[in-house]
């Protein structure tokens, strides 16, 4: 595999290798895979250069390591102890995630999700943000945000629902249900199932049936798939931010973070 002399990630956390005209992206970001500015920024804008390769048809998305695909967001970034700084970083993260996800989620060719372990908060809205997601037998998918008094802000409110129905993006979203691969494949979360250790090369299979495809017909296609979708939550995304940057106002915020990186129960005062 041999990155493409045209395109270069801008950040050592994003490797890229090309393979005939798939994409392969890993997130390699010790040691959970966590997303940050430097490796949102470096994705949305990795993700405008595939765009405008016009070899590229498709993306393989995946995490390094055998036991995440991405864990999301560091909550220690969060946790400065002075709430203006606290917020002026989440308005930074919320932005940035808004942004390279939104990128992903529009890139013209076919994105694929290999999601090769823990998917969690910002790990699991990544994989939303692609066309399809294989998961390997032993991967687990969560969106906690709320246990720690936030809500998922990268597209999870809106997407989840599209893919799960209302019903099962209310269990994880509301109620914190963690679903493992097998559970996600029957309610729709993922389509496929693979062995662990499998999920990158299935997806770069799947990857490379896209080539046998008109490219152009396929940008087609899926933007005509994603046209009522895309309407639909618009409006919505901007908003999924701004409700995230208020709960920073809030008390249960600040107790849920600090109770996480404490490793105890928070103690809520719906406040």
């Amino acid at each position: 595999m041999i990155a493409s002399a045209m395109i270069e990630s801008t950040t050592a956390k994003l490797k890229l290798d090309i393979i005939d005209h798939t994409a392969l992206i890993t997130l390699d970001n010790p040691g959970a895979n966590t997303w940050d500015l430097e490796n949102l920024q470096g994705l949305c804008t990795l993700v405008e250069k595939l765009n405008d390769d016009r070899s590229i048809y498709a993306l393989v998305i995946t995490g390094a390591g055998d036991k995440f695909f991405s864990a999301g967001a560091d909550l220690k970034l969060f946790a400065s102890g002075d709430s203006s700084g606290d917020k002026a970083a989440a308005l930074d993260m919320a932005r940035a995630f808004g942004k390279a996800f939104e990128a992903l989620a529009a890139f013209r060719g076919v994105s694929i999700a290999a999601i090769n372990g823990f998917a969690m908060g910002g790990g699991l809205e990544v994989a939303l943000a692609c066309d399809i997601r294989i998961a390997e037998e032993q991967a687990q998918m969560a969106l906690p945000e709320a246990k720690v008094g936030l809500l998922p802000a990268a597209g999870g409110t809106q997407r989840l629902p599209w893919l799960v129905g209302e019903g099962w993006a209310k269990r994880m979203i509301l109620c914190g249900e963690r679903i493992g691969a097998q559970q996600g494949e029957r309610i729709g979360l993922v389509e496929e199932v693979v062995a662990t250790g499998k999920a990158r090369d299935s997806a770069l299979e799947l990857a490379a049936k896209v080539a046998e495809q008109s490219p152009i017909a396929v940008a087609h296609c899926k933007q005509l798939i994603h046209h009522a979708r895309d309407v639909a939550i618009a409006a919505a995304l901007p908003e999924e931010r701004e409700r995230f940057l208020d709960l920073f106002e809030t008390e249960d915020q600040k107790e849920g973070v600090k109770a996480f990186l404490e490793k105890r129960q928070p103690h809520w005062k719906n406040a």
